[in-house]
């Protein structure tokens, strides 16, 4: 029997692009869901976000349950899971893209403006750029070394340096990637990333943490 894996729809993810990858990559049970119920019996998550953390935070929150069933079935029921970009962001403890904004609180950290230490340096970070591995990874061979599309304008700052798994420059050190037990998250855009994109997709949809 397939897999099922819920990409959740709260009105804030590029959802019909990571749908299309997520096929491209194998999966045949992609179910693009707001529903507690589905997602509280699927065998794989994966939360995409693009725009303003206040956003994505609030309409995540707004859908009745489904926080609460999201939490339930990765933190009880062991599914793998998935965040992408502002998806990944909302693991942190909080955002302070237009103030402060509680986040899952899933990996302790905070969600903060990159800093421009360099004039040269561009905000928001756009473009292919360099994901090495973080010394502590702990995505069980999830996030390979490469070169992904990254797009934004915050950045994560995880609490414990072991929750990073991976790393890209933009004028200084940037989270890339964060993992903890058989939660991950990419700031890159798997979507958007090629094969290099595909790939990782390809591993999540088999990874068994």
């Amino acid at each position: 029997m397939a897999e099922v894996l819920a990409l959740i729809d709260y009105g804030a993810g590029n959802l019909h692009s990571v749908a299309n990858a997520l096929k491209a990559a194998g999966a045949d049970g992609v179910h693009i869901t707001a529903n507690a119920d589905v997602v509280r019996a699927a065998d794989r998550i994966v939360l995409p976000g693009v725009g303003s953390f206040k956003a994505c935070a609030e309409g995540l929150h707004a859908i009745p349950h489904l926080v609460e069933a999201m939490t339930e079935r990765v933190h009880v029921g062991g599914a793998p899971f998935l965040g992408i970009c502002v998806g990944m962001q909302l693991l942190a403890t909080r955002g302070l893209e237009h103030g402060v904004t509680p986040g899952l609180d899933w990996i302790a950290g905070e969600v903060r403006l990159i800093e421009r230490t360099d004039p040269a340096i561009k905000v928001p970070h756009m473009g292919w750029n360099d994901v090495s591995l973080g010394r502590h990874d702990r995505s069980s061979g999830l996030i390979e070394a490469g070169e992904a599309y990254f797009l934004h304008s915050y950045h994560f700052a995880p609490e414990d340096g072991a929750t990073v798994a991976a790393m890209t420059d933009h004028g200084g050190g940037l989270v890339a990637a964060v993992a903890r037990d058989n939660v991950v998250g990419v700031q890159f855009h798997p979507e958007k990333s090629q094969a290099y994109g595909l790939a990782l997709l390809e591993r999540f949809l088999e990874w068994k943490p």
